[in-house]
């Protein structure tokens, strides 16, 4: 059976006191929408109006990085007239490491 700690007994878990210290660490979270690659020549006949096609379907969850890391994927959502994520899938840390490997 899980119990909630109180704030207390968490300041006093020498686990927590450890986690503490990087808590305020600020990282970099970025959401990817697609990718592709491109030749110099066609980057240079892009202007206003172009439309650049590219890897994701529509539809298909979005990749959230994390200092350059996959962390998880989600959805685009409309909060407070800002672009939001809805996260739909954590990614396992197994799954991290096929990434890498």
């Amino acid at each position: 059976m899980s119990e909630k700690l109180t704030m207390e007994e968490h300041k006093e878990n020498p686990q927590m006191k450890n986690l503490e210290f990087i808590l305020d660490i600020a990282l970099q979270l970025t959401v990817e929408l697609g990718r592709t690659k491109m030749l110099v020549k066609d980057v240079l006949q892009l202007n206003q109006g172009s439309v650049v096609e590219l890897t994701k379907l529509a539809g298909e969850p979005l990749d959230v990085f994390v200092n350059s890391k996959l962390v998880a994927r989600g959805e685009a959502v409309v909060v407070n007239d800002k672009f939001g994520i809805r996260l739909l899938d954590i990614v396992s840390p197994n799954e991290r490491v096929d990434k890498v490997l």
